[in-house]
């Protein structure tokens, strides 16, 4: 990863987010996605955390927690002890503060914490909260575990995923949550938009796992409904156009192309040095081309397969032929593309020198997003932040005494991702 550009921190950044505060109660990736894109452009971000820290924490290789640093960069750790009145009376006196509240814990929860969303409004009539949790905070299955592992299979994705001979295939990444908390940073804004108009107030966001991602499958409900059928799993081929699949290239890499219009598919057949294709009845058309897939991905695979990945790219590219490789990591970082668009870049750490991690996104002209600070220590930021509300440091010693208020903690047990 030699040619990655590297970046410096740049705390002082002004985002459009600035003078918005967020008390993130949250665990997990789908409220750490969240507020990761609130950080990025500006909001002051706290971290909430219990004496053990977020779970992300714990989530690490070779000992360095990877994913705690990519998602909670330029955010705050404020360690609380919630299981203790204190503590919960603490958290009440920074909710005048904030603009939003976000928490994932089981619907109920927080009610039993002293936390209901009632107390919250009360104590900050313009807060935004936001409720994360895996079914919603009503329903039949509100009380069942909220993985994203049991959403992406309920949801209908894994039975989307896959080849049609092969067993169901669920994502090799935090799909249900990512979604989610994308989802969840759009519904934040809005609330937040509705709160600070003149006469607005604040309300309260149910944000289940399943809803988001259930709503970027597509019209499968209104497939079903007018076919009675339920569309079986393709692998890399498209049910609507053809040809669309993934290609083994000559060096042992793979090549995806997808040629989903007329002249997109007549371009392919003259590049492969086949035009006669374009006229033969069992390609001349899109609706013959999904009959004769098996063939026409036999004539167009046997191509590929004769030269490498990159020559394969030159070439279909020559013939403006919509043809992309297939890459993991350690293509990816090497690109140029990637390198000069700063996809990833290095940022300064105290684990690894210099830690590889994706740049802000969208990226606004006026206001773009910066990192500000790497991610933090566990109660990194108590005294400061409760000094705020008044706690002195002979009182916040005394916090830290009774276990209200914790720094550093017990170090967390690592679990290889």
């Amino acid at each position: 990863m030699a040619g990655l550009k590297r970046r410096d921190y740049t705390p002082q950044a002004r985002g459009a987010l600035e003078g918005v505060r967020v008390l993130d109660l949250s665990r997990l990736v789908a409220g750490n996605t969240l507020t990761q894109v609130l950080a990025d452009f500006g909001a002051e971000v706290i971290k909430v955390e219990p004496p053990a820290g977020d779970t992300l924490r714990a989530w690490q290789t070779q000992g360095v927690p990877v994913t705690w640093k990519l998602y909670s960069r330029s955010k705050k750790s404020l360690c609380l002890e919630l299981r203790r009145p204190e503590a919960v009376e603490l958290l009440l006196k920074l909710v005048p503060t904030a603009s939003i509240l976000i928490e994932s814990f089981r619907p109920g929860i927080l009610e039993k914490m002293g936390l209901a969303p009632e107390k919250l409004l009360e104590r900050n009539p313009k807060l935004v909260v936001v409720r994360i949790s895996g079914w919603g905070q009503d329903g039949p299955y509100s009380q069942r575990p909220g993985f994203g592992t049991l959403i992406e299979g309920m949801s209908g994705f894994a039975s989307m995923n896959g080849f049609p001979d092969r067993e169901p295939v669920l994502p090799p990444m935090y799909l249900a949550d990512s979604v989610a908390g994308l989802s969840g940073a759009a519904a934040a804004m809005i609330a937040l938009r509705e709160a600070e108009r003149e006469g607005g107030a604040g309300q309260v966001v149910d944000l289940p796992l399943l809803e988001p991602l259930f709503n970027i499958l597509g019209p499968q409900a209104a497939n079903l409904r007018l076919t009675g059928k339920v569309k079986a799993r393709t692998g890399n081929r498209s049910t609507t156009t053809a040809p669309r699949n993934a290609y083994r290239t000559k060096d042992g890499h793979w090549v995806c192309l997808s040629a989903s219009i007329q002249k997109m598919t007549e371009r392919l057949f003259r590049a492969i040095g086949r035009p006669e294709l374009i006229t033969d009845p069992r390609y001349a058309t899109n609706t013959e081309r999904l009959k004769h897939a098996d063939d026409l991905d036999a004539i167009i695979g046997g191509f590929i397969a004769s030269r490498t990945q990159a020559e394969n790219v030159a070439h279909f590219e020559k013939h403006e032929v919509t043809i992309g490789p297939v890459y993991d990591i350690a293509q990816i970082v090497e690109d140029p593309h990637v390198i000069e668009r700063e996809l990833v870049a290095d940022y300064p750490d105290a684990d690894m020198g210099e830690f590889p991690m994706h740049h802000v996104i969208p990226r606004l002209s006026k206001t773009p997003g910066a990192i500000r600070a790497p991610a933090p220590r566990l109660g990194e930021h108590n005294r400061a932040l409760l000094a705020g509300i008044g706690v002195d440091e002979a009182a916040y010693r005394k916090l830290v005494a009774a276990g209200i208020a914790c720094e550093g903690g017990p170090a967390p047990r690592g679990e290889e991702e």
